[in-house]
C-alpha cells in the first residue's frame, strides 16, 4: 500500500508551509536566540520533515491498533502489527465485513458508515472487543491524494487497564449501594399494623444513583384504645450512615408512642435524641395520631411538608402549620395541629424526594401532588402507586421516596353493624356506678355479644367507673366502642394522675380495680387528654365468625 497516496485529516492538525521548508536550523537564526555558538554548530544537521517520515514503518511500530479501510464497503487497504497480534492476520482488500469481522461484532461498521459520509472523525470508547480486552476507537477519514477515493483510518487504544479500575469502582459503589439499602429496608416495617378504623399502604424507592439511598422511613403504630399513630421522616444525608439514623429514630419513635404522648411531645423528645445521635445530621419528620371517635388527625411537623387529605367530597386540604425545624436543632418547642379526617376521607404523608425537582419550587411539585390525588380513587396501595407514577418516579430517580397513604373508609349497610358507639355522662356521686353497669349491659346485650364477653365487658366498666369515682374529678363519661376485632370499653375524667398497676396486699381495701382490668382485658392504658384530665381504656379482641 502506497501511503504517501493518502492525506488523514486529523482533529486540529495543520500542514504549515514553515514547517514543510524549514528543515534546517542555521547559525543566523541561532545568532539571534541564548544558544551559545557552539551549541550552534552542532544543531546544524539536517532534520527530516513529518511529511519525509516513512509513514508504514511508523504505524508498524505504534503500540496502539491500526487499520485502513477504503471505499463505500470499506475495503481493507492495511493493519499494523499491532493490529496482527491482537486479532492475527488479515487479507487487504476484503471488505471490513469479512476481513476485519472484530469491527462487526462490537458494532463499529455503522461507525464507518457516518464517517465516510460526514467526513469527521468519531470515536467510541471502551469497547470490548472479542479478545477479551477494551479499547478506544478513533476512526478518522482520509482521502487519496490523486482523487482515487477515500477511506477511514482506525485507531483502537488499549484501555483495559482503565476499563477494569472504572468496573472495580462500579461494583465497589453498587456494593455499598445494596449494603445501604438492605439496611433501609430492614430498617423499615416489613408489614405495617393493621389499624381497625384505617387503611393503610406505604412504598419506598431507593434513588437511582450510587449515592442516592437516603434515611426515609415511615411507621404505623397502634396505640390501643383505638387509637393509631403515623409517622413519616427523612434524615438528610445518603449512605449507610443516613440509613443507620433513621433505624435509631424509628426505634426511638416506636418506644415513645407507648408513652401515648401528645405529637409535639414525641417530637420534643426526638429533638433531644438527634443531637445525642450525631449533632451533624438532621432530621425532618411527621408524628400524627389518629382518634376514630374525633373524626381528625393531630400532628406535630419538624420542618418536614405538609400533610394532605382529601375529603368524602374530594377536595383536597393540605396542613401548612404549625411546622417547627428539623430535629437536631434544639432550642424550640414544637406545637401540634389538627386537619380532618373523616369517613370516606384520604391522607398522604410523603417525603420531599416525591415533590421536589432541580429549577422548579417546590410549592409546584405539592400543588402537581394534590392534583394528582384529587382525581385518584381505589385502595390506598392503588392511591400510593398512582401517586408515585404522576410524579414520575422510576428507577434511575435521583433521589428516595416513601408515601404512605390512609384511609378512613366510611362504613355502610352491613359493616356499619360491625363499627358501633355509645357513651354516658357519668353524673352524681355513688350512684353513677350502677347506672354504668346497667347502661352497658344493655349496649353489650343490642350488639349480641356472647355472654361470656358481655360480663366481662360489665365486669370492665364497673372496676374503670369505680376507679375514676374514687380517683378522678368531673366531668366523667363512659364510651364503649365496638370494632370488627374488638370492644374497647374507655372512662374519662378530669384529673390528670394516671392510673398504674400495683400488687395489693391482703388487707388492702384499694388498688385491685386496674389490676382485674388489667386480667380480663387483652390489652389497656391510659394517657392525658389534651384539655386536662385523662382516659383510661381496656379492650377485648372479639371471637373470630
Amino acid at each position: 500500500m502506497n501511503f504517501t497516496r493518502w492525506s488523514a485529516r486529523l482533529p486540529g492538525t495543520q500542514r504549515r508551509a514553515a514547517a514543510r521548508t524549514d528543515d534546517m536550523v542555521t547559525e543566523d537564526r541561532l545568532s539571534e536566540g541564548a544558544v551559545p555558538a557552539a551549541r550552534a554548530e552542532q544543531l546544524t544537521v539536517p532534520v527530516p520533515a513529518v511529511d519525509e517520515l516513512p509513514v508504514r514503518e511508523v504505524l508498524d511500530r505504534v503500540p496502539a491498533l491500526v487499520a485502513l479501510v477504503h471505499g463505500p464497503d470499506h475495503r481493507l487497504a492495511y493493519v499494523n502489527d499491532a493490529y496482527v497480534v491482537a486479532f492475527g492476520l488479515r487479507s487487504p482488500g476484503q471488505p471490513a465485513r469479512e476481513a476485519l469481522p472484530e469491527l462487526d461484532e462490537i458494532g463499529l461498521l455503522p461507525l464507518l458508515d457516518q464517517v465516510l459520509r460526514s467526513g469527521k472523525p468519531r470515536t467510541v470508547k471502551s469497547r470490548k472487543a472479542p479478545d477479551g480486552r477494551s479499547y478506544t476507537f478513533t476512526c478518522t477519514p482520509v482521502t487519496q491524494g490523486d482523487g482515487g477515493g477515500s477511506g477511514v483510518l482506525v485507531f483502537a487504544t488499549d484501555v483495559t487497564d482503565h476499563a477494569e479500575a472504572a468496573e472495580r469502582l462500579r461494583a465497589s459503589e453498587r456494593r455499598q449501594r445494596e449494603t445501604a439499602v438492605t439496611l433501609q429496608r430492614s430498617l423499615l416495617p416489613q408489614e405495617l399494623e393493621e389499624p381497625d378504623d384505617l387503611r393503610i399502604a406505604a412504598t419506598y424507592h431507593p434513588g437511582g444513583t450510587e449515592a442516592a439511598v437516603g434515611g426515609d422511613w415511615y411507621d404505623v403504630i397502634t396505640l390501643g384504645g383505638g387509637r393509631t399513630a403515623l409517622v413519616i421522616g427523612d434524615v438528610m444525608g445518603r449512605g449507610v450512615r443516613a440509613a443507620a439514623v433513621m433505624g435509631q429514630l424509628r426505634t426511638a419513635v416506636r418506644a415513645y408512642a407507648r408513652l401515648d404522648l401528645p405529637p409535639h411531645e414525641i417530637l420534643q423528645l426526638l429533638d433531644g435524641l438527634a443531637m445525642e445521635i450525631d449533632a451533624n445530621q438532621i432530621a425532618t419528620c411527621v408524628y400524627a395520631i389518629h382518634d376514630p371517635n374525633e373524626g381528625k388527625l393531630v400532628y406535630a411537623s419538624a420542618g418536614h411538608l405538609p400533610i394532605l387529605v382529601r375529603d368524602e367530597s374530594g377536595v383536597v386540604l393540605r396542613a401548612d402549620e404549625p411546622t417547627g425545624p428539623p430535629l437536631g436543632t434544639g432550642g424550640w418547642m414544637h406545637a401540634s395541629g389538627s386537619i380532618p379526617l373523616g369517613p370516606g376521607s384520604t391522607a398522604v404523608l410523603y417525603t420531599d424526594g416525591l415533590v421536589e425537582r432541580r429549577n422548579e419550587d417546590l410549592d409546584e411539585g405539592i400543588a402537581a401532588l394534590e392534583r394528582a390525588l384529587a382525581g385518584a380513587t381505589g385502595t390506598p396501595q392503588v392511591i400510593c402507586d398512582r401517586l408515585v407514577r404522576s410524579a414520575g418516579v422510576t428507577a434511575e430517580h435521583d433521589d428516595d421516596v416513601a408515601v404512605m397513604v390512609l384511609q378512613h373508609p366510611a362504613h355502610t349497610g352491613p359493616d356499619s353493624d360491625l363499627f358501633r358507639n355509645a357513651a354516658l355522662e357519668l353524673l352524681g356521686g355513688v350512684e353513677a356506678a350502677p347506672r354504668a353497669r346497667a347502661f352497658a349491659s344493655g349496649v353489650l346485650t343490642s350488639w349480641r355479644f356472647p355472654v361470656e364477653l358481655h360480663d366481662l365487658g360489665v365486669l370492665a366498666v364497673s372496676e374503670l367507673v369505680a376507679n375514676s369515682l374514687q380517683h378522678g374529678t368531673p366531668p366523667m363519661r363512659l364510651r364503649l366502642r365496638r370494632t370488627d376485632r374488638r370492644l374497647i370499653v374507655e372512662v374519662t375524667d378530669g384529673d390528670d394522675h394516671l392510673p398504674r398497676r400495683r400488687r395489693a396486699e391482703p388487707g388492702d381495701e384499694s388498688g385491685r380495680g386496674i389490676a382485674i382490668v388489667a386480667t380480663i382485658a387483652s390489652n389497656w392504658g391510659s394517657r392525658r387528654t389534651p384539655g386536662g384530665g385523662k382516659a383510661v381504656w381496656c379492650e377485648f379482641v372479639l371471637p373470630k365468625g
